[in-house]
């Protein structure tokens, strides 16, 4: 026997394996729930952030200039709408992406 048979052997073997697995694999429950939840905690960390920010500078501007907590209010305010603007922002970044992936399926199944 020469060396060439079992190198084309085992070629033509791993090109059935590759026929055999067939398409591409399908994500688990796990997997979906996983990127849910990470989307989730994605955008309570990002309205979260914006408050605590919001509210840090109020705070230190309440306490450079001696003032009552009227920059405090003002800043977590805008600190909280800052935050539902970037939440937002990512539920349309996750939106979009999502209909160009079912965009994609039906393309592929047509």
């Amino acid at each position: 026997m020469s060396d060439e048979d079992p190198k084309a052997r085992l070629e033509a073997f791993e090109a059935r394996i590759e026929a055999a697995k067939g398409g591409k694999e399908e994500k688990s429950h796990t997997e979906e729930h996983y990127s849910q939840a990470h989307l989730a905690w994605r955008m309570v960390i990002e309205l979260v952030t914006g408050l605590a920010v919001g509210f840090g500078i109020g705070y230190g501007l309440d306490s450079l200039f001696g003032t009552i907590p009227i920059f405090l209010v003002l800043f977590t305010l805008l600190g909280l709408a800052a935050g539902i603007r970037v939440m937002m922002r990512s539920a349309e970044e996750v939106q979009r992406e999502q209909l160009a992936k079912q965009a994609k399926t039906d393309e592929e199944r047509s």
